[in-house]
């Protein structure tokens, strides 16, 4: 799959950072940060910082919003910060590592990666980190380097076996991916790239009611479990701006975006034209200038035979696989 393909990972998922003294700066922090409101908490963090620069938990905080807010370059001179002066927290360095990667500074990362493997004994943040590193090989399309890290992954770990389903696709052996993502649910569950991996294997090999079957499951649930999403809700994209969800990491972590395009080139090649658009029309709300491009091109293409002749490469770009 395209270099655009992100690996989800349950190794990214970074701890609230430790404490801050008591008091009402403490608690209007937190309350912002339990709220979701992590655009509000970023400058007061910030303005701690200018006044105590070594903070521990201002420091981890910030990285912490800046991370979930997917300002990646930013996390990652944070958690940088606090590799220097905290070099016994081996945590601190898998967030730098993640954060380096998710910014697409690949070199830096690998060695980031390479430092902690040399020098953090624990068995399971190496294992993260490994399969970190595998990512990166993928991303930087190195198949013959990735194949190599597979080998020392666990046979039955979810998040390798992902990352070889997406080695295969890349490689066009749809049928094989498919084999090692349905592998990797059974193993791991249902999770929203998986199931979307599913039917992106599905719709390579002409499979369109199996597709459609594993996209509706992700839209499904994103609407059950995210309703703050609005997912249908779209309408009017001139009227989109004052209700717009944004490119937030929750929304990124469904892959309703990913899914909603899917759909509509499934419904495409059906010729359910009509459904096709509603498809594109009924994903969360963002304005104009939030779209990706996959979603931009489709919308001011219309569905049409251009969009129909494009579809695979285009969701190609938005598969994802899990670390």
């Amino acid at each position: 799959v395209g270099k655009k393909k992100k690996i989800e990972s349950s190794t990214q998922q970074f701890p609230m950072a430790r404490r801050l003294t008591e008091g009402s700066y403490t608690s209007t922090v937190y309350s912002l940060i339990n709220s979701n409101k992590y655009d509000e908490a970023i400058p007061l963090l910030t303005r701690e910082l200018q006044n105590f620069p070594l903070n521990r938990a201002a420091l981890s905080l910030l990285g912490y919003c800046y991370y979930t807010t997917q300002n990646y370059t930013n996390a990652a001179q944070c958690y940088e910060q606090l590799v220097r002066h905290y070099p016994d927290v081996s945590e601190y360095k898998v967030y730098h590592c993640q954060s380096l990667h998710k910014a697409g500074l690949y070199a830096d990362a690998s060695r980031a990666a390479s430092m902690i493997v040399t020098n953090v004994p624990d068995i399971e943040l190496q294992s993260r980190i490994l399969k970190l590193q595998l990512v990166i090989k993928y991303e930087l399309d190195d198949m013959v380097g990735a194949r190599a890290l597979l080998e020392q992954c666990l046979p039955d770990d979810p998040d390798a076996i992902m990352v070889h389903g997406a080695i295969l696709y890349k490689e066009g052996k749809y049928a094989a991916a498919l084999k090692k993502f349905t592998e990797a649910q059974q193993l791991a569950g249902y999770q929203p790239f998986i199931a979307y991996n599913l039917a992106l294997c599905n719709y390579s090999i002409k499979q369109h009611q199996q597709a459609r079957k594993h996209v509706v499951e992700v839209m499904d649930r994103g609407f059950k479990e995210h309703p703050e999403l609005g997912i249908g809700t779209s309408g009017n994209f001139d009227e989109v701006e004052a209700r717009s969800v944004g490119n937030t990491r929750t929304l990124s972590e469904t892959a309703l975006i990913e899914a909603f395009n899917l759909k509509a080139a499934i419904e495409y090649d059906l010729k359910n034209f009509d459904t096709a658009k509603e498809a594109l029309h009924d994903m969360p709300p963002r304005t104009e200038s939030e779209l990706d491009p996959v979603t931009l091109h489709n919308l001011s293409s219309g569905i049409n035979a251009e969009y129909g002749a494009n579809s695979e490469k285009g969701n190609e770009k938005w598969a994802r696989r899990r670390r």
